[in-house]
């Protein structure tokens, strides 16, 4: 049965499936905008660490004011409201929850929550892709112990190319590529928050609306989310990075069988079963014609000359040959489609995407001169980008994740454009994020088979 009919049954059951969101950004105020038209789910509640965000992220998405005037979660659910609550833990807690929607943007946040998910029995949905791409093998392997679903977030790039790798393998051809398409030039890696707008060339009045985070949109810009949105893929689909990292080759939804193809055959690829993010800029700035700059895609090999002759036959876009195809999807809408993620979840137990291995990992460097004493701001700041690594690479070199280069001290001089790790900054070993992230590398070194 389709997830839609799914729900409409537990509509008319008067079960819906109980939502509980954490954060009212963006992404959490997609979904606001869609829940209370969804048949089949009930948003009891949601926390945010500023109950006034929570309020006009509500407000903004046309929810009535005499939803979300309820006591508790249990008057919530009772009355078919919806309560507001700083406290992430008393929502996870709570059981009139069913399900958790984890959409902070904080590693350590994030972390935190999945943890306490598992110790309530809560399914949960990790838009935080932060937190996934920090420990998220780690977290899924919690989560099966305690019998929850862990789940990336439909709607989201990472569980949308997780979609197509996974219709590729179950039509048996073999993945070449897979990934996703963005705005990128060379000198993005040194954007700050001070010079992230004029990049992207939003309004005044745009920005005035209140759902834009520079360091958000920066790390968009500077290739730090694409290097954690690609490690998340990594590791839940088994596909390696490149050994340097993401190259950016500019590319059209025409040209991605061309260029997503190992070098062997005339690609940009060091190998077949890969990454790779697609630029919608070519190097001098000029946009490239039919890019892929929202939307995702994956490549794949025929295999024989029988099923070369069915993809021309059917249309598929392919390179010189024939040999190679791509599939695309033009664009996303993150918040706007998680409701698949929930349904999912929620009634079929199948995640739409989740980490099984350690493969992926995303290291900090520097974007300029870093000294002893500074302080790393992390994702989207000041001071480092993300770049993405092999996870045996990044362990052997004792690297950075960047999901910790935030609010730690600066202990030994990095130049610009060096990979942080961990000896050149003072941390704080008694955070729970440290510990989970020393507790997954240490699980990984000592067995492998993680990988």
């Amino acid at each position: 049965m389709s997830l839609s009919r799914l729900l409409g049954a537990r509509a008319t059951e008067g079960r819906p499936v109980r939502v509980g969101l954490i954060g009212a950004g963006k992404f959490g105020s997609m979904y606001l905008a869609q829940a209370r038209r969804t048949p089949g789910m009930h948003l009891v509640g949601v926390a945010d660490v500023a109950i006034e965000r929570a309020r006009e992220a509500l407000s903004r998405t046309s929810w009535p004011p005499d939803q979300v005037a309820a006591r508790s979660f249990e008057a919530a659910l009772a009355r078919g409201g919806t309560y507001l609550t700083d406290d992430a833990e008393q929502l996870i807690a709570s059981d009139a929850v069913d399900l958790v929607i984890e959409a902070t943007g904080s590693p350590a946040a994030g972390i935190r929550h999945a943890l306490l998910c598992c110790r309530h029995g809560r399914d949960v949905i990790m838009v935080n892709v932060e937190a996934d791409a920090l420990a998220g093998p780690l977290l899924a392997r919690r989560a099966a112990e305690a019998g929850i679903v862990y789940s990336l977030a439909y709607g989201d790039q990472p569980s949308l190319i997780c979609e197509l790798v996974d219709w590729a393998r179950t039509i048996g051809v073999e993945v070449i590529c897979a990934g996703k398409g963005t705005k990128y030039l060379p000198e993005y890696h040194a954007s700050t928050p001070d010079t992230v707008w004029r990049y992207y060339g939003f309004t005044e009045e745009q920005l005035a609306t209140g759902d834009f985070n520079a360091k958000m949109f920066n790390s968009f810009l500077d290739g730090t989310k694409s290097a954690i949105e690609m490690a998340a893929v990594a590791n839940a689909t088994g596909l390696l990075p490149d050994r340097e990292g993401l190259r950016f080759p500019p590319a059209s939804v025409y040209d991605l069988p061309q260029v997503c193809r190992p070098r062997s055959v005339g690609g940009a690829l060091e190998q077949a079963g890969t990454l790779e993010v697609v630029s919608s800029l070519h190097r001098d700035g000029r946009p490239v014609e039919h890019g892929l700059r929202w939307g995702v895609y994956v490549t794949f090999v025929a295999g024989s000359a029988y099923v070369a002759d069915c993809f021309s036959q059917y249309g598929l876009i392919t390179d010189t040959t024939g040999q190679y195809a791509a599939l695309y999807r033009p664009s996303h809408l993150i918040g706007l489609e998680l409701g698949i993620s929930v349904a999912s979840v929620a009634l079929r137990r199948e995640a739409t995407g989740a980490p099984e291995s350690f493969v992926g990992d995303v290291v900090a460097v520097a974007k300029r001169d870093l000294d002893p004493g500074e302080q790393l701001d992390g994702e989207g700041g000041f001071t480092v980008f993300g770049r993405l690594a092999l996870a045996l690479d990044s362990l052997a070199a004792g690297c950075l994740p960047i999901g910790l280069a935030q609010r730690c001290a600066v202990a030994n001089p990095v130049r610009a454009g060096d990979i942080v790790k961990w000896e050149d900054v003072r941390m704080d070993e008694t955070s729970k994020a440290v510990q989970v992230r020393r507790e997954m590398e240490s699980l990984f070194l000592a067995a492998p088979e993680m990988a």
